[in-house]
């Protein structure tokens, strides 16, 4: 533990208190257990100490983020979602010609299906800290910048920019936000993908090593309420806030429960995410978050954000 109160990574008070203790059960990268704390100021949960000195270990090989999911029928649904939902936002983007980033993007995927969904998308970029993900990005058409966002001067400013899954992954989000904000062009967009700790699985899942937590690789959660808060000290303002479907964390919860009773096998080898029953599980769970989702806070969230 840190020396002294924690401090949160989102607002920085030391008004904290403990929330969970977690274990990496979907990768097995570590024994070591992790504690998460609640900020009282801003309502965040965080990490401590942040395991910013362990990265190689903690994103193993079999990471999901460095190699394409297995294709399947639930893949495939979301594929189709996810370009239906960046038209929907682009449409409110003025342009012939649009350029887009991916912050923590990788390969390049989602950048891909955003450029699919307009004919208007043309230069797509992506920043990345895995230098094995430049090449296929490259090939998927992307410009790429290996290194961290803070760390970025593009030419020109961006009319998209894409912050899926990744704002819970850095130490400062705050100066990540405000950097993002400061690449924007007039008039674009920031789409921010994150989970939410004020969901049904996160209770249910809280001293089972909740998914969502994704230990120890998520180093801040937010609520809805908390990341606005966030974004709008950044100079960004909310210009669209919704639940999506967590089935991702549903679904590795139960195998990593499942599996610490001997009744699935979860190894380095073969993770959560690589598991059989993983999609069948997501799949099932999607249509049970889509079906609540009118009257209840899922625990995976979508912003659209512009310059305030």
């Amino acid at each position: 533990m840190s020396a002294g109160a924690p401090r949160c990574l989102a607002c920085g008070a030391r008004d904290t208190t403990p929330w969970a203790t977690a274990r990496d059960v979907e990768y097995r990268t570590s024994d070591d257990a992790w504690t998460f704390h609640r900020c009282r100021a801003c309502g965040v949960l965080f990490i401590d100490p942040v395991p910013a000195d362990r990265l190689a270990t903690i994103y193993p090989p079999t990471y999901y983020a460095y190699a394409p999911p297995p294709r399947s029928l639930v893949h495939a649904v979301k594929d189709r979602l996810d370009r239906r939902f960046f038209r929907g936002v682009l449409a409110d983007v003025r342009g012939t010609a649009l350029r887009a980033l991916d912050v923590g993007g990788g390969a390049g995927l989602e950048l891909a299906a955003l450029r699919a969904s307009d004919p208007r998308v043309a230069d797509t970029w992506v920043v990345d800290l895995d230098p094995g993900a430049a090449a296929v990005a490259r090939a998927n058409g992307h410009a790429y910048f290996c290194g961290r966002i803070e760390d970025f001067v593009p030419d020109r400013p961006f009319d998209v920019v894409l912050l899926l899954n990744l704002i819970e992954h850095v130490a400062d989000p705050g100066a990540v936000l405000r950097k993002v904000a400061a690449l924007l062009a007039p008039g674009g967009v920031v789409v921010v993908k994150t989970p939410n700790h004020d969901a049904w699985d996160a209770r249910l899942f809280r001293h089972r090593s909740w998914a969502g937590l994704h230990c120890p690789r998520h180093w801040v959660v937010f609520t809805r309420e908390s990341f606005a808060r966030l974004a709008g000290d950044a100079g960004l303002e909310v210009r669209r806030a919704t639940y999506t479907q967590g089935a991702p964390f549903w679904a590795a919860s139960v195998l990593a429960w499942l599996g610490g009773r001997g009744l699935a096998r979860i190894t380095p080898e073969r993770p959560v995410v690589r598991h059989p029953l993983f999609a069948p599980l997501a799949g099932a769970f999607a249509a049970f978050d889509f079906a609540r989702r009118p009257l209840a806070k899922t625990s995976q969230m979508l912003f659209v954000l512009a310059k305030r």
